[in-house]
């Protein structure tokens, strides 16, 4: 899919995402040189957590803006748009690294309720499927190397002389995972539904999982991690199989680089049969680039051995973190504060997360380099 297919990628505003546009017109005026009136606004269908805009001026240039959701909110921690514009900003400046460049943050709350930040409108390709089925296999091939080496050239950039030295701490990543996963997990299991009254629920045998990820726990390491690594976070060029943008980085922080390549690998270990979900567990004729195969190039690219010690801890959490993440959209959804129209369906992935996870429970303790063969 095209980004720049407005009819397609972005939609009307949403209900509960209206916005007042003569004020946010003043702020891009005074704030984002070269802007003029009159401001158009239109919202994006893609994103879960923080609503996203299409901005744009009287010359039709274009502009993204991306804002905290309105209301009282689950978690400061997953919407912290602040965030977002100091690692762009930072990495934009002083790093090789693909992101847009961002023009102005705004956390004057009095101008559209929630804080925000307006960055440059990328021209380019997202794929929603991983499998890029839309170009031929060798340009498969390119767009998923691409991918891997750019996530590579993010883990080595030193985070203290690009200015993001305090952005996270720089030890125990995992272990600060695990206890705020729980305490977020708790919160939005106790969400209702606000329609039916029912609870989201909370996240089955949490506990023993916790136990199982501190017996099987990888080396601890810290460099910039994105948070949300993955294919559709990713602006490709319009033609070329390169990578020429990153995008949603609410997530990011200092932390252990294996979590975002578990993150960006984690389709080769779902199951085939998911519902609206592309998984290549057991699939034996793959249309891109097998999971070792990808991992071997990112391992070469930021000079790390291979194979990779205790790999299968690293996809296990990652399962139980994007349960964990869906259990978000769906209180979301159930408070009616989701941004995307899919935030229900996207919710009940929820489940089949989980249950990835928990069999890691059934397999017992890993070996030492387990490797990706497990």
């Amino acid at each position: 899919m095209k980004i720049e297919d407005l009819g397609q990628a972005t939609s009307g505003i949403r209900k509960g995402h209206e916005l007042n546009a003569a004020a946010l017109e003043d702020f891009l005026v005074k704030h984002v040189p070269g802007f003029v009136r009159p401001l158009e606004i239109s919202q994006f269908k893609l994103g879960q957590s923080n609503p996203t805009y299409m901005l744009r001026d009287g010359s039709k240039q274009q502009y993204v803006m991306r804002k905290k959701p309105p209301g009282q909110l689950l978690s400061k921690t997953a919407h912290a748009v602040e965030r977002e514009f100091r690692v762009l900003d930072a990495l934009g400046r002083s790093s090789d690294v693909p992101v847009p460049k961002v023009y102005a943050l705004c956390e004057d709350n009095s101008v559209l309720g929630t804080p925000f930040y307006v960055m440059e409108f990328l021209e380019g390709r997202i794929f929603s499927d991983v499998r890029l089925l839309s170009m031929p296999y060798e340009e498969r091939k390119k767009c998923w190397y691409s991918a891997v080496r750019t996530l590579a050239q993010l883990h080595k950039v030193d985070y203290a002389k690009v200015g993001l030295k305090g952005y996270g701490k720089d030890a125990g990543f995992y272990d600060r995972q695990m206890n705020s996963f729980a305490k977020i997990s708790k919160t939005q299991g106790a969400v209702k539904d606000e329609d039916t009254g029912e609870l989201v629920g909370d996240i089955p045998k949490i506990d023993e999982l916790f136990a199982w990820f501190k017996r099987n726990q990888v080396t601890d390491q810290a460099t910039i991690v994105h948070g949300d690594f993955k294919i559709d976070n990713m602006i490709f060029h319009p033609t070329e199989p390169r990578v020429i943008g990153v995008l949603d980085w609410e997530l990011s922080t200092i932390g252990h680089p294996l979590s975002d390549l578990a993150n960006l690998l984690f389709p080769f270990y779902l199951p085939s049969d998911l519902p609206n979900i592309a998984g290549f567990k057991g699939a034996k004729d793959l249309p891109i680039p097998g999971a070792d195969e990808l991992m071997q190039v990112y391992c070469t690219t930021v000079g790390r051995p291979y194979p990779i010690d205790r790999w299968m801890f690293c996809i296990a959490f990652s399962a139980f973190r994007l349960a964990v993440i869906f259990q978000g959209i769906a209180a979301r959804a159930a408070r009616k504060q989701a941004s995307s129209a899919q935030a229900k369906t996207n919710g009940e992935r929820r489940h089949p997360m989980t249950k990835i996870a928990l069999e890691y429970l059934e397999l017992g303790d890993l070996p030492r380099l387990s490797g990706s063969k497990l």
